[in-house]
């Protein structure tokens, strides 16, 4: 008797769908075709134990399975079930009549229970898009596919639950989850707030235009000065996800096996600090079966690299190209896989390796060229991929004895979003560009006019400087996000004076 049953195979982050065809005939031989590695070879002796859990055995009789498409890999645990429902059907021993429109994944364990998988939410969505009426997968899996909306979801903790299923003993409701009540519960909880933050003025303005932006910002200055705990409060400022935003990124992070237990959806903005003895492979992603990394996993979050000048320069200079392009592509020999990788880099590092560069009360100790020689660990392209460069000084003593709470990060949130409202209503139609960062240059010329006396101080500020054409492009693009959170229609100078402060650090105008 032949059988289909119906999966999927995650590529990237996308999926596809797998026919599982089970043929069961007189004889004793069991073969199973169609590309299938190791895990999935080895699915025999996990259905057979799980079989007798449940108080059924092996079918007596030659089994053939072929997963099709045949010219694709399949890789992994999550053919279990699909495998061991599709085996029972075929052999006569349950019922198949439920399994129109139902696709199946999940691990099995010996005794029979089911095992969560990596990858639910593509498989959802790629199951709606291929017109399944349902799916039925791990129980802590359903969550995540129940986010997806006209797909009927039923979460199962063992193998006796899908064969009572199937029997018709069991007609269980399917999994509904309120995206809205879920989004106003979740969508601003955080734990670290900017009212903490004692003076840093100047830093938290400029922190709040790369928010407001989408731009990437470094942070320079000695220990102690409040470097990681600001970066750790933008969260807090970041505008809420859109529901399509949340899709992707919770997509990457269930590729990833990295979600939340306890939610179905990235609610919040990811914010990813990974430590600076990463490897280059563990930043943007690689593998013999490509998965995200760390630049990924950010994706419409924030990337924070602490102790900049620690990361080994080959893992620095991998971040030029997807910083740019806001995408990273895996290439191997069996497949090429696109990772998406719209982050905000923020950044922070000491002036000089004993940290005391510029301090207005330490004596820095470094010899003569230390200063240089330890930024220059920084390559000038990636230094150029920075829009804000800002110095960070030590808060005096009558700014932390302040008694009174500084700006919270709701109000300052307050602002970030009306920015990032004007800037989607200007982008509006242009697929992909959704902040002033992304803006292209043909977008720069025609949002980002300038007045003569803004021209002039912005021709003195590169010939002094000694700046590049992408700094040029992203001092323009840094003074239309101030004028935007002015509420400004064009950029006038002293947006663009603000905006060219913020370049202080390039390496002509830092340390000699």
């Amino acid at each position: 008797m032949l059988v289909k049953t119906f999966s999927s195979a995650v590529f990237g982050i996308e999926a596809v769908p797998v026919t599982i065809e089970v043929d069961v005939t007189r004889g004793v031989r069991y073969m199973l075709v169609g590309l299938p590695d190791a895990a999935v070879k080895e699915s025999q002796q996990r259905i057979e134990s799980a079989l007798r859990a449940v108080g059924l055995h092996w079918p007596g009789k030659q089994v053939i399975i072929n997963m099709a498409p045949a010219d694709i890999r399949k890789e992994g645990s999550s053919y279990d079930l699909p495998l061991a429902v599709g085996i029972l059907v075929a052999s006569g021993l349950v019922s198949g009549g439920r399994l129109d429109g139902m696709l199946l994944t999940g691990e099995l364990s010996l005794d029979g229970s089911v095992r969560p998988v990596r990858g639910v939410l593509p498989m959802a969505l790629q199951a709606r898009e291929s017109g399944f009426r349902g799916m039925m997968v791990p129980a802590s899996n359903a969550p995540e596919a129940a986010v997806v909306d006209g797909m009927d979801v039923y979460g199962v903790n063992s193998l006796g639950q899908v064969l009572a299923y199937l029997n018709g003993e069991l007609s269980p409701e399917p999994l509904r989850i309120d995206l809205e009540s879920l989004f106003s519960r979740e969508g601003n909880v955080y734990d670290a707030d900017f009212s903490d933050v004692k003076g840093q003025e100047n830093v938290k303005r400029a922190l709040e235009v790369a928010v407001a932006g989408s731009h990437n910002a470094i942070m320079i200055g000695p220990p102690g000065s409040g470097k990681t705990m600001l970066a750790r409060r933008l969260p807090g400022i970041l505008p809420p996800l859109t529901l399509g935003e949340a899709l992707e990124t919770t997509k990457i992070h269930s590729v990833a096996g990295r979600m939340d237990n306890h939610l179905p959806l990235m609610i919040r903005r990811p914010f990813r600090s990974p430590h600076h003895t990463s490897s280059d492979i563990a930043l943007v992603g690689g593998g013999s079966v490509p998965q995200p990394g760390e630049i990924s996993l950010a994706h419409n979050g924030i990337l924070f690299l602490d102790e900049l000048p620690e990361f080994k320069r080959s893992v620095l200079e991998v971040l030029r190209q997807p910083l740019e392009d806001r995408v990273i592509t895996i290439a191997r020999a069996r497949m090429s896989c696109n990772f998406p990788a719209s982050v905000m880099l923020i950044a922070s590092m000491n002036p000089c390796p004993c940290g005391f560069y510029n301090h207005p009360s330490k004596q820095c100790t470094c010899g003569p060229g230390m200063v240089q020689k330890y930024l220059s660990r920084i390559s000038g392209p990636l230094l150029d991929r920075i829009d804000i460069h800002i110095e960070v000084v030590p808060v005096d003593y009558e700014n932390l004895a302040e008694a009174a709470p500084a700006e919270s990060s709701a109000a300052i949130r307050k602002r970030v979003v009306s920015a990032r409202e004007t800037q989607a209503a200007r982008f509006a139609g242009n697929d992909g560009i959704h902040s002033n960062a992304q803006m292209t240059p043909a977008m720069i010329r025609r949002h980002c006019h300038i007045d003569d006396t803004g021209g002039r101080l912005l021709r003195a500020a590169m010939e002094r400087r000694g700046l590049s054409a992408r700094a040029y492009d992203r001092i323009l693009k840094v003074a239309r996000t101030i004028a935007d959170l002015d509420n400004a229609e064009r950029i006038r100078p002293d947006h663009l004076s603000e905006a060219i402060n913020y370049r202080n650090l390039d390496r002509e105008g830092w340390a000699g």
